[in-house]
């Protein structure tokens, strides 16, 4: 069957604008980083992009090395743009990046532009795409110059393959910095993707004041702490998740007794206030002005419709922020 969009699909989504930019993202946005590779069932990804999109989400962000195998979420998402999606692509925000392995030799990882302008291209040949909207480089180099990682960065938005520049993983001081030049070469940055969740804070410490400053978006990603901030945890560690599994992003050894204790008290706490901890956990991160979307995952449609009922209530009392504070000391 052909896929129509929902003619309702921006009545209820949260549109915020992005630092000082023109642009405004939804407060829930769409990450590809699991679910959309090839070893995925693609009838089960391609429901979860429409439902999405008839949810008022318009930014799906990828990157080079979605998977697995690395390229096929890309590639994957491309192929459902072209099916389905190719008459809304000026309603999408579509995001790449690039700064992790993608491929052997000295020009497949990290910050050169020898391999940000390959990858992108790459990127844009799996996807079927002109131009993503935003172009990332994804973790800092400790060994190229940030003049020469900003540098293209700057290039990849002059030639016209990607609308705005972002950075991703960037600590408060290297983030100042690479937003400087960015400010001085004409093309300034336009959002910075951060690891973020009640469990994970480093960016209280200093770079949501540099982001807010300097009038730069700010989407983090895993709020929900790799499904710790879930009720997945509730009763220990299914076999089927993410933390059974020997080599996975979370490991049995992050679920201590401290830890699971700490869900459980948010899990009263949600059901308090009408929602699951989930739900909680991303009305959490979306409390702040600062932040600007944010990137959840989905494994099944399901999963993205819970996630969404977060934007019911994203005011949380003086209370129950105390409360919050407490347990997580």
């Amino acid at each position: 069957m052909t896929y129509v969009a929902s003619p309702k699909r921006y009545k209820d989504m949260q549109y915020r604008r992005c630092g000082k930019s023109g642009l405004k993202l939804p407060a829930v946005s769409l990450g590809l980083w699991h679910n959309f590779g090839d070893v995925d069932v693609t009838e089960n990804f391609r429901k979860i992009l429409h439902l999405a999109f008839d949810s008022g989400i318009t930014h799906f962000d990828l990157a080079n090395n979605y998977g697995p195998p690395p390229g096929s979420a890309e590639e994957n998402f491309g192929r459902i743009l072209k099916q389905d999606l190719s008459a809304y692509r000026d309603e999408l925000i579509i995001s790449s990046k690039a700064g992790y392995t993608m491929w052997d030799g000295p020009y497949g990882d990290w910050g050169s532009k020898k391999y940000l302008v390959a990858s992108l291209d790459q990127s844009l040949k799996r996807m079927g795409l002109d131009y993503v909207d935003i172009f990332y480089h994804h973790r800092p180099d400790p060994e190229t110059p940030l003049e020469e990682t900003m540098g293209a960065l700057d290039l990849i938005v002059r030639q016209g393959k990607a609308l705005y520049a972002g950075i991703s993983n960037y600590p408060a001081d290297e983030a100042a910095k690479a937003i400087d030049i960015l400010k001085q070469l004409g093309t300034p940055c336009l959002i910075h993707q951060p690891k973020y969740s009640m469990f994970e804070r480093w960016v209280e410490g200093g770079l949501l004041d540099v982001l807010a400053a300097e009038g730069v978006g700010c989407i983090p990603f895993s709020p929900l702490a790799q499904g710790m901030l879930t009720n997945k945890y509730l009763h220990g560690i299914p076999d089927d998740s993410r933390a059974a599994k020997a080599t996975g992003f979370l490991q049995t050894s992050q679920l201590t007794a401290k830890r699971l204790e700490e869900i459980k008290k948010l899990d009263a706490l949600a059901k308090q206030r009408g929602q699951t901890l989930a739900q909680m956990a991303l009305s959490w991160i979306l409390k702040s002005s600062r932040v600007t979307s944010v990137l959840i995952g989905a494994s099944k449609p399901e999963q993205l419709s819970d996630s969404l009922k977060c934007l019911d209530n994203i005011v949380f009392s003086s209370e129950e922020l105390a409360k919050i504070e407490a347990i997580l000391k």
